[in-house]
């Protein structure tokens, strides 16, 4: 990896921090970047390198390419062969199960709802 490679993804990190917390503060973008005193644009320009890169990720996902390493703040996703549903019968007690087209989340009665619903969001955005 080249030190210009290297200081892309030190960015991308530091940024996907920056909107992980903005999202975390509950702070309409134009509040956060006041108080945290840098410029609306450039919260955006970042957002969407943040998302050019998780869909590139995807893409590479998708086409059988290995990622080497994760960024800060966002979670692996490892796709594979779809798995078969349970049973109607089956109850699974403190778990939710939702699957839109060929994607499946389950999550623990204990996962906070605004996550799962800002998840589900991000699932349902186009690349």
């Amino acid at each position: 990896m080249t030190t210009r490679e290297v200081a892309s993804e030190y960015r991308l990190a530091h940024w996907a921090g920056i909107v992980k917390e903005r999202q975390e503060s509950g702070l309409s973008i134009r509040a956060f970047c006041e108080n945290a005193g840098f410029h609306e644009n450039t919260y955006h320009y970042w957002q969407k390198k943040l998302r050019e890169a998780a869909c590139g990720a995807l893409a590479g996902i998708q086409a059988g390419t290995a990622i080497s390493a994760a960024h800060p703040g966002f979670t692996e996703v490892r796709l594979s062969e779809r798995p078969a549903l349970p049973p109607p019968t089956a109850v699974w007690q403190n778990q939710i199960s939702v699957e839109v087209a060929d994607i499946r989340i389950t999550a623990g009665s204990e996962y906070p709802e605004g996550k799962l619903a800002a998840l589900l969001r991000e699932v349902m955005r186009p690349c």
